[in-house]
């Protein structure tokens, strides 16, 4: 299967910069997801790909065949592309039944009856779905029609797979269960995957590398772990999760593998975090924490004093509010071992979890 690649890929819509020139290449069988605000240019870029947009500026080529070249006039059409692609509202024919459904892009290529019945049975069986072939596609649950929208995008072997937020109808669980069977069945089958979601947890639970957009441009791309972790900015650090940002200024930096640590002050603390770069001392930078990263009642290399203002029980976890050096803390712990609201509580932080963007 090829990968794809964009190169100074833009689209306008009137004055708006829908897409603002953005490079990008997805290499063959990775699953790369599109991340982002609505409105920020994901749909439209998945849409370019597809070829339902047409790009005004840049390259994009599927492997290696040039398939929209906005200088050279070159556009090729949706249907000579060879993309599968699986729409948020599923695009599930109400008036056929599972196996027509999946049948319709065979039949529109005109392929032979015995090899129809072969190759949607295969599909089926994919997706555990073979059961229903005979079934009115009204009869289907949420996820069975997903399933159906799958099955028909897989059926005519495409070389790539483009999805536009395809979990987004189901109830949370039936999300969850269904993105983890999605996943499984895309390393299978091996298949080059662009996907597109406003859901960090889904983002960071399927994909091989993230892109994280907003206002059409690209922000950062990294593994999952590497973007919430590492961000580049505080947008990307704001946008995955509640974090905590410190405003602090840099004393001292040195250089530590493929990091830079930094000894800090500011904020009633003085300590170490890290950083993707180096910075001059009197740099200001922000602080990212992340909620689940602070611990209570120990003092450590970042520390404060603080007062429980607020706690929400979530089950498993509770989510504190806590007031320290005029500024609000969230703190996510077990809850079991939550502080209660009135306590006073000391909050810390180790280096390694402590990473500071410039402000």
């Amino acid at each position: 299967m090829p990968g794809v690649t964009l190169k100074g890929v833009g689209r306008r819509f009137g004055a708006l910069k829908a897409v603002d020139s953005i490079d990008l290449a997805v290499e063959h069988g990775e699953f790369v997801t599109l991340l982002g605000p609505s409105g920020c240019g994901k749909t439209t870029t998945l849409r370019m790909v597809a070829g339902l947009e047409r790009n005004d500026s840049g390259v994009i080529a599927i492997g290696d065949r040039v398939v929209s070249d906005a200088a050279a006039d070159l556009f090729v059409p949706p249907d000579h592309r060879k993309l599968g692609m699986v729409f948020q509202s599923y695009a599930i024919w109400p008036h056929m039944t599972v196996f027509d459904n999946v049948a319709y892009p065979l039949s529109v290529r005109h392929v032979a009856r015995a090899e129809i019945r072969a190759r949607v049975m295969a599909a089926l069986k994919l997706v555990e779905m073979e059961a229903y072939a005979g079934r009115p596609a009204p009869a289907l649950s949420g996820g069975q029609q997903q399933r159906v929208a799958i099955a028909r995008a897989l059926v005519f072997e495409p070389e790539v797979l483009l999805l536009d937020e395809p979990l987004s109808n189901l109830d949370a669980r039936l999300r969850a269960q269904m993105g983890d069977e999605f996943r499984a069945l895309q390393r299978r089958l091996k298949i080059t995957t662009l996907y597109v979601t406003h859901d960090q947890e889904e983002a960071m639970a399927l994909s091989d590398r993230v892109v994280v957009m907003d206002k059409g441009r690209v922000l950062q791309v990294g593994a999952p772990e590497e973007v919430y972790h590492r961000p580049a900015s505080r947008t990307v650090a704001a946008f995955f999760g509640t974090p905590n940002f410190i405003e602090a200024r840099v004393t001292a930096s040195r250089a530590n593998g493929r990091d830079h640590v930094l000894a800090i002050e500011g904020a009633g603390m003085r300590g170490d975090c890290r950083a993707a770069e180096a910075h001059e001392p009197g740099d200001a930078v922000l602080v990212m924490i992340r909620p689940e990263d602070v611990t209570l009642d120990s003092a450590g290399p970042l520390s404060w004093q603080g007062t429980v203002v607020d706690g929400v029980f979530r089950g498993p976890r509770r989510t504190l509010t806590i007031e320290a050096q005029g500024r609000r803390f969230t703190v996510e712990c077990r809850a079991t071992r939550a502080a209660s609201v009135g306590d006073t509580v000391t909050l810390s932080v180790d280096a390694d979890n402590a990473w500071a963007v410039r402000p």
